[in-house]
């Protein structure tokens, strides 16, 4: 925000989500979301309407406020502090606040039992005063009502705290992966680190969703337990008894679903370095036509993932039937106790039961999935822990100071010795003593592999220092050897976020001789430029990255042999215009093995196996430096420019060259006007607008016997509704009919429920099995799209969207969709089935159904 203009910071502060101001009553009711709903009906939504964050919700101010903590922290202790527990106690508000929406939920959803046995009691006779049957129907409103109130603000102040842990993640990923020691970047791949990105922090993002179930259900239980207690007396303990061995048998299973999802993440990472590698480099392989021996490298590793993913899903599946099943487990148990107590079944204590039995099925069915998230967001958090604790470069390596402060010279070494690995007995660079005062121009020499590049790092603070000290002074600017270019456009790439100002920017352009590469671009510096810089020769690569830094406008430059890759004009013209004049009042570090070069230079380091054997200026290495000649002569016959060695020291300020250079002064260059979208190189990523329909579901349902496991499943589904249905029917029909004694009543709801646990279990098998081929299939299309597709997808495709499919999308489609496809048509089925055995007995209550039914649809169509 500190580069808007107050004009622009008042706009954006305008576009601020009205959720920020919004008042108490607004955000209870969601009214403050009403704008942006009404303009969502009148045409699809795009990102330009799209209000911003406020900014507690943004990741900048999430990642200050937690670094803040975790600091205060570790001066009060000495010591690391937990990232777990800093981020709770910044979140502990919210975490409260959501915790009471979560209880008051609990609460007035364990009213419904008790308030139908008061009806029970009201419609046999039993009222304790009149009108009590009105006091009821408004209680039990009262309470539905509390009830779907606090249920959504459960659900969107979890969401909401997940998704300011998961921004805060993120960018503590990027700022550590920044800071990364060289030793830490061995253990912590490019894939992995994108895998904690996309996958782990979503994971721990999702678990503050799932936070209170992990308490709530335990009270819930005890309530329903109270309640059983209240209806069937002793025979309650039967009931806990079951609910115990049920949480037991879980607890193991847990633990191997724990073990297995580190596998399969780990199993993730290695598949992920493997596809970022060949997707970095596709090029290569098409043209060595290596493309199938690496998909059939890709598809072992994802052999070994599979492996996990299904041990992992069949836990869960047994998992998910063993919670389903409880339920069934605690009436059998229930009512052979009261038998055996001869407690008597009455129409008051049988519906009571069986009402709080369906309090108990949601808690213990949402276990599996309790666990499920807690096991992977511990996993995740575990992993990323790990990384943030990773070694970091050492701040301390180098003195660094900000011009104006009581700094000598720019740069000062002394008796410096650097390694990579700071255990080895042999440093990358040894015994280097340097002093580079304001405004010099050192040249640095030597056969490759010497150091030149690695003294640059020195300099940068990118190598771990062993002994000595070193001392820089002042803003810093680093050109390395290999171009690094956004995916952006060239003016940005140039800016790099610095605010615009137009004459510095178009001196820019002509000191490093753009302006006639611009004029051929098809929309000038607005020209998007392909991954890694596809579309720009090597050389315009290197001119932008030089463009860049002359724009930051730094104190010290470090050029790593910047004219590699351009021609002996261009690079006679750059050096002429780029070092000796745009920048010959600021120090200069350049990296060449161009020697034509070196006369003009105040001193010339020449290195050798790490240290610097001799640091003169050129005539005096010229006339006693045996080395120095031989280097000057290996390179003369390379280089084609104007002949400089008659040039002197006095005649620094005069240019190597001035052949063929005026043209380039001869036009300012003018910015092209914007153009859409649509032309650029880079594709805008495609999505789809209005009602998807059926079509993503037919898709994934086609996939490898899709439609036949998902058949299968549905039918299971059906058989064990029908199956509850008939248990409850037969128990409703025969409690107090005299003909059928309490043991037969027993026993026939038994082998009813025997019968639907199997088509249940059934069910949660077949889940797996269609969860686990549709990922087989659906990724051996894409990695063989991805491997058959031109280069020219890889060129108008930026490499992380590319990656995203392969890592977070590919995640959901193995872990989530599976059970949330065949749960969500589960939820569909029970609600229908529901309201028809609602019509079958009051058929009355179509005038209250249907247009709550339509209602809902017309509020999902909105």
């Amino acid at each position: 925000m500190g580069s808007l203009t107050n004009g622009e910071v008042a706009d954006s502060e305008t576009q601020v989500t009205p959720f920020a101001k919004a008042g108490f009553f607004s955000k209870m009711s969601f009214w403050w979301l009403n704008p942006l709903m009404k303009m969502g009906y009148k045409k699809p939504l795009e990102d330009k309407d799209m209000p911003l964050l406020g900014a507690t919700d943004r990741a900048c101010n999430q990642y200050s406020m937690v670094m803040e903590k975790m600091n205060g922290k570790e001066s009060l202790s000495h010591a690391t502090p937990s990232f777990f527990w800093t981020i709770v106690s910044c979140h502990r508000r919210a975490i409260l606040v959501s915790g009471f929406f979560a209880l008051l939920k609990v609460l007035t959803l364990s009213a419904g039992p008790v308030i139908l046995k008061a009806f029970i009691n009201v419609s046999l006779g039993k009222g304790t005063f009149k009108h009590e049957g009105y006091v009821l129907a408004a209680l039990m409103f009262i309470c539905k009502f509390c009830e779907s109130l606090s249920q959504r603000q459960w659900n969107f102040r979890t969401r909401r705290l997940g998704l300011q842990v998961r921004s805060f993640l993120s960018a503590a990923i990027y700022k550590k992966q920044q800071k990364l020691s060289n030793a830490a970047k061995m253990k912590h791949s490019s894939g992995e680190i994108l895998n904690y990105v996309t996958v782990d922090a979503y994971r721990i993002g999702e678990f503050p969703f799932w936070f209170h179930q992990t308490w709530t259900t335990s009270v819930q239980l005890c309530i329903a337990l109270a309640i059983l207690y209240n209806a069937v007396g002793a025979a309650m303990v039967s009931s806990l008894v079951v609910i115990i061995i049920a949480v037991l048998c879980n607890v193991p299973l847990a633990r191997r679903q724990h073990k297995f999802q580190s596998k399969l993440m780990e199993a993730q990472d290695v598949r992920l370095k493997a596809m970022s590698e060949s997707f970095v480099h596709m090029k290569i392989l098409k043209l060595y036509a290596w493309e199938a021996h690496f998909k059939k490298v890709i598809e072992g590793l994802r052999e070994v993932e599979y492996k996990w993913l299904s041990a992992f899903q069949f836990r869960r599946a047994y998992h998910s039937f063993l919670c389903w099943a409880s339920p069934n487990f605690v009436s059998a148990a229930t009512f052979l106790t009261c038998y055996l107590l001869k407690t008597p079944l009455d129409a008051s204590n049988v519906f009571t039961f069986v009402a709080t039995l369906r309090l108990v099925q949601e808690p213990v069915r949402s276990i599996p999935d309790v666990i499920r998230v807690v096991i992977q967001a511990k996993v995740a958090f575990t992993r990323i822990s790990k990384f943030l604790d990773a070694s970091e470069l050492n701040g301390h390596v180098r003195k660094k100071y900000n011009i104006g402060t009581d700094c000598p010279v720019p740069i000062a070494m002394n008796s410096c010795s650097f390694s990579w690995d700071e255990n080895t007995s042999k440093p990358a660079l040894n015994n280097i003593n340097l002093i580079v005062k304001a405004g010099e121009k050192i040249a640095i020499c030597g056969e490759v592999g010497s150091g030149k590049s690695t003294l640059l790092a020195a300099v940068l603070g990118e190598i771990p220092k062993t002994k000595g000290t070193i001392q820089v002074c002042g803003k810093l600017a680093y050109i390395s050897q290999n171009a690094w270019i956004q995916t952006r456009t060239v003016q940005d790439n140039i800016l790099f976020g610095s605010p615009m100002d137009v004459e510095r920017y178009q001196n820019t352009l002509v000191r490093c001789s753009l302006v006639k590469d611009l004029e051929m671009l098809p929309y000038g510096d607005c020209t998007q430029i392909g991954e890694r810089g596809v579309n720009l020769s090597g050389g315009q690569k290197q001119r932008v990255q030089l463009a860049r830094a002359l724009y930051q406008n730094a104190d010290i430059y470090l050029l790593d042999d910047p004219f590699s890759a351009v021609d002996v004009h261009t690079a006679t013209s750059l050096f002429n215009e780029y070092i000796m004049s745009a920048l010959s009042d600021k120090t200069v570090l350049l990296v060449t093995h161009q020697v034509d070069f070196l006369p003009v230079f105040d001193s010339i380091l020449l290195m050798s196996d790490g240290e610097v054997i001799r640091s003169a200026p050129y005539q005096d290495l010229l006339a006693d430096c045996e080395e120095f000649k031989d280097l000057v002569n290996a390179h003369k016959d390379t280089v084609g420019v104007s002949d400089l060695n008659n040039n002197s020291d006095s005649q620094r300020a005069k240019k190597v060259s001035i052949k063929e250079t005026v043209g380039i002064h001869g036009s300012r260059y003018t910015e092209s006007v914007k153009p859409s979208q649509e032309n650029q190189l880079i594709r805008k990523e495609e999505r789809e607008t209005g009602d998807a329909g059926v079509k993503p579901y037919m898709l994934y349902l086609r996939q490898n016997k899709g439609f036949l496991y998902f058949s299968f499943c549905a039918i299971s589904h059906i058989v064990f509704i029908a199956g509850q249905i008939s248990q409850n029917s037969w128990m409703a029909a025969n409690v107090q009919n005299p003909d059928v004694s309490t043991l037969k009543l027993i026993y026939v709801y038994i082998i009813i429920g025997v019968c639907t646990m199997l088509f249940l279990l059934s069910r949660s098998l077949g889940i797996v099995v269609l969860g686990i081929q549709t990922s087989r299939s659906l990724f051996s299309q894409l990695l063989n799209s991805f491997f058959r597709a031109p280069i020219s997808f890889f060129d108008s495709t930026p490499l992380g969207r590319v990656l995203s499919r392969v890592s977070s999308d590919l995640s959901i489609v193995d872990l989530d969709i599976p059970f949330a496809f065949v749960f969500s048509l589960s939820t569909s089925l029970n609600a229908y089935s529901n309201l028809g055995v609602l019509v079958v007995i009051t058929w009355q209550a179509l005038f209250v159904s249907v247009p709550m039914i339509v209602l809902g649809i017309w509020l999902q169509r909105y």
